[in-house]
């Protein structure tokens, strides 16, 4: 296991969620950097793994901890960790006062890629599968409750990463303390905007061009040109490419991302087949979503809310001039807030 330490005392300065006194007394950050191993089964797959906390931080608990993991083809530290207007959504939550963590699963990222991704798309089958996946959850989760000796954590996942860390959840009801799911996917009466259509290969080029083009779907007219602040599409942009080097190399560049998702989809949520049972999740439960999300309409949040019958003070959170991506967004501050009162709740 591969470890790196940074330590620096980040501007929290966005006014939407900060005031000025705030961010004057906000609490220098630690950062630390770890390669997992993925586990029994996966010889030479190692996962990258960001932490953040507060450098006063040095009693760990199940309410304060987080483990955060990305959707179907975008990696967690260049979304979660990008620091937009000097603050990232890690950065406010370990502002607060938690300790967070965020993971890339195999083939996204900075983590390892298989060896079938430097194979023609079409030489293999669709890669990094839900249950794959769910197993590189595992060894982080069991990495991270390791390393701060508590039982649970709290498991945030987003878009593809609610259905892993819903799964997760539902398989490992013992070790989740609390679960978010932002922007949940459950069985579709839409297709899906990350499914490229056709035969599926092993993963699928992805250009900034066709990501710009998807982040419009659903937002009307008026609100596109203000939804995303200045600057900041391209900076995720500029960090997200450059974590695949062989990718930058194509004219236009290009990102590659498994095509495991689009095939759990056709095979379960197109297909009207869950991919776990929310009847077996046992932690409190917040779901969140924007209102202009195409790619996980509010319908699915709506039709998941009352399955979760085991889910003591669930929640669902429906917020105004967002869409899947709005932790991009000038309305970020709204989902950052709702999704921190939850955290808060009962933080110990």
């Amino acid at each position: 296991m591969q470890r790196r330490a940074l330590f620096a005392a980040p501007a929290l300065a966005a006014p939407v969620l900060l005031s000025s006194e705030a961010q004057a007394q906000a609490p220098r950050i630690v950062t630390e950097e770890f390669m997992v191993p993925a586990g029994e089964g996966s010889p030479g797959i190692e996962i990258f793994v960001r932490n953040k906390r507060p450098e006063s931080l040095t009693a760990f608990t199940p309410g304060r901890t987080i483990i955060m993991v990305h959707g179907a083809t975008y990696p967690a530290h260049t979304a979660f960790d990008l620091p937009l207007g000097g603050l990232s959504w890690m950065d406010y939550i370990a502002g607060r006062g938690f300790d967070v963590w965020c993971m890339d699963i195999r083939g996204f990222g900075r983590s390892t890629r298989p060896p079938e991704m430097s194979q023609p798309p079409e030489a293999n089958p669709p890669l990094v599968r839900g249950e794959t996946a769910i197993l590189d959850i595992a060894a982080v989760s069991a990495f991270v409750r390791g390393r701060r000796s508590i039982p649970k954590c709290i498991h945030l996942g987003y878009s593809w990463g609610t259905a892993l860390m819903g799964r997760f959840a539902a398989d490992n009801a013992s070790v989740v303390e609390r679960l978010v799911l932002y922007a949940p996917v459950w069985v579709r009466q839409t297709p899906s905007l990350a499914d490229p259509g056709g035969q599926l290969g092993a993963y699928r080029w992805v250009t900034q061009e066709a990501a710009r083009a998807r982040r419009g779907a659903g937002v009307p007219e008026a609100a596109r040109a203000t939804l995303v602040p200045p600057g900041w599409f391209e900076h995720w942009a500029g960090v997200t490419w450059a974590t695949d080097p062989e990718g930058l190399r194509r004219s236009p560049p290009a990102l590659r991302a498994p095509n495991g998702s689009p095939a759990d989809s056709r095979e379960y949520w197109a297909a009207g087949r869950p991919f776990y049972d929310p009847a077996k999740i046992t932690a409190p439960t917040l779901l969140v979503l924007g209102e202009w999300d195409q790619d996980t309409p509010p319908y699915m949040a709506q039709t998941l809310f009352p399955l979760l019958t085991a889910s003591p003070g669930k929640r669902l959170v429906l917020l105004g001039e967002g869409t899947h991506g709005m932790w991009m967004e000038r309305n970020r501050g709204a989902l950052f807030q709702a999704v921190q009162v939850f955290l808060e709740e009962s933080a110990a």
